[in-house]
């Protein structure tokens, strides 16, 4: 049974932890604006000398999300605690795969995560080596029939996955995520490899967390929580989330044992 945190809030188990992970889109930002009670959690996190990392499924480098967070407000002693998907499989990249040529899946937005290596880019995917998937195409955000079809000829490539999420809320509008495209080519047959949460690889490389009691928090089951469980990590659950009408319409119980993860807290939203 999750204890719920609406009343009391986060500050009845701050000192229990000594580092929290913390997820960025669904708990403290939309897309859109960011979530005022959230980030007083964080300005108060900060006056305990508590350590906090947001944790991002962003498939961009840490210094594209910060200069996003920025722009939608928030101060530069919260956004500098960023650690991004996508800075994690851009060490992979260069240490791995700098010279092989890609084939880009997503957004042409996304195009700073290869900024230092874009010259290995081409348009024709027989000529890859490897497929870098950041997204869906903007032309085929909602067609993952599309990919099917693109991709039934090249299963033997590798592909690269820096968003392992499968949806996502921007604002009011939800849309499919790098992970729903990854999970396309995995049932084929094909290998992905992901960068991101749940994958332990981002936890680690983002902070020192050895020895430390850790907190997750996060409003997606499929990332947060089952990474929070794979690394046997105590969790927060934002109800309010991309779960929110599941929730609603099924009861948390109910959902906790679709998604076969355990969560320790729940909370409407990140409140202190």
């Amino acid at each position: 049974m999750s204890e719920n945190l609406d009343n009391n809030g986060l500050s009845s188990i701050v000192e229990n932890y000594d580092i929290f992970y913390i997820d960025l889109w669904g708990v403290i930002h939309n897309g859109i604006n960011l979530h005022k009670n959230a980030i007083q959690t964080l300005e108060e996190i900060t006056k305990t000398k508590k350590q906090y990392v947001l944790l991002t499924n962003a498939p961009r480098p840490n210094k594209t999300v910060k200069s996003f967070l920025e722009k939608i407000g928030m101060n530069k002693e919260i956004w500098e605690k960023v650690y991004s998907s996508g800075e994690a499989a851009l060490r992979y990249l260069k240490k791995n795969l700098l010279d092989d040529k890609f084939y880009h899946l997503g957004p042409t937005r996304d195009f700073d995560l290869f900024l230092d290596f874009k010259k290995n880019k081409t348009e024709d995917i027989k000529e890859s080596s490897y497929l870098l998937c950041t997204g869906l195409f903007e032309e085929q955000g909602e067609d993952l029939n599309y990919y099917k079809k693109l991709f039934k000829e090249h299963i033997n490539k590798k592909m690269i996955c820096t968003n392992p999420d499968l949806i996502v809320d921007r604002g009011d509008k939800r849309e499919l995520c790098a992970g729903s495209v990854a999970l396309v080519f995995e049932k084929m047959g094909g290998e992905v490899i992901y960068f991101g949460k749940p994958f332990p690889e981002v936890y680690n490389q983002s902070i020192d967390n050895k020895g430390k009691k850790v907190l997750v928090i996060g409003d997606n089951l499929n990332t947060d929580i089952k990474g929070a469980n794979l690394l046997n990590y105590d969790s927060l659950l934002i109800l309010n989330g991309v779960h929110k009408d599941e929730i609603k319409k099924e009861g948390i119980d109910i959902v906790l044992k679709k998604y076969e993860v355990v969560v320790n807290f729940i909370q409407t939203e990140l409140k202190w």
